[in-house]
C-alpha cells in the first residue's frame, strides 16, 4: 500500500508478498524523535527466522523527523513474530517490544 513515489524516494521493494516495518522512538519529555539502536528479530510460526535489517531515515524538514524501516518476504496468511529491540541515544539499557501480525497478500 506504499506509494510507488514513496518506494522510489527510500529504496523500497513494492510486492504484495513483502511487508514494511516502521519504527520511531518518541522521547515522552519533549515529543521530540530520538535516534537509536533498533534490532528486529522475527520468526513465523515454524520457526523460520526472517531478516529484517534496519534502516536510519531522517527527514530534516521542519519538524526533524528519524525513523527506521526494514522489509521482508512475507507469505499469504503468514504470522510472523517480531522482537524489538530499541536502545534510545543516551540510555544505558534497552527497551524491548514483541507483537504478532498476520499476513494476507491474496
Amino acid at each position: 500500500q506504499l506509494l510507488p513515489a514513496v518506494a522510489r524516494e527510500y529504496d523500497i521493494v513494492r510486492s504484495k508478498n513483502r511487508a514494511m516495518l516502521n519504527v520511531s522512538i518518541i522521547r515522552e519529555s519533549d515529543n521530540l524523535p530520538v535516534m537509536a539502536e533498533v534490532i528486529v528479530k522475527a520468526v513465523n510460526l515454524a520457526g523460520q527466522l526472517k531478516n529484517i535489517t534496519m534502516r536510519k531515515i531522517e527527514e530534516p524538514d521542519d519538524v526533524i523527523a528519524i525513523y527506521y524501516i526494514g522489509d521482508t518476504t512475507v507469505a499469504n496468511r503468514e504470522v510472523l513474530v517480531f522482537d524489538i529491540g530499541i536502545k534510545p541515544e543516551g540510555e544505558d539499557a534497552p527497551s524491548t517490544v514483541r507483537f504478532e501480525r498476520q499476513f494476507y497478500s491474496d
